[in-house]
């Protein structure tokens, strides 16, 4: 199954993630099909940028979005 999930990047306490198609069997840090968007934790405000297009078009074949990654899309879609 491919699934919508956060790839950690960053240095030890600066953490930055970006929002990765990949399979479910792939590692965290792993191999990925597709970068959709990105999000810092570290940064006021509007701290994620998705592309939602690419992220609905991978919903509609079939892609799980994570729990976190849902809420960011949410957000996403509300701004």
């Amino acid at each position: 199954m491919v699934k919508i999930r956060m790839r950690r990047e960053g240095t030890k306490d600066r953490p930055y993630y970006r929002m990765v198609v990949a399979d479910q069997r792939a590692r965290r840090d792993g191999r990925y099909i597709e970068q959709l968007g990105t999000y810092d934790p570290l940064k006021d405000g509007e701290n994620w940028q998705v592309d939602l297009a690419k992220a609905d078009e991978w919903i509609s074949k079939g892609a799980q979005p994570s729990e976190t990654v849902a809420s960011i899309l949410r957000k996403a879609r509300r701004a």
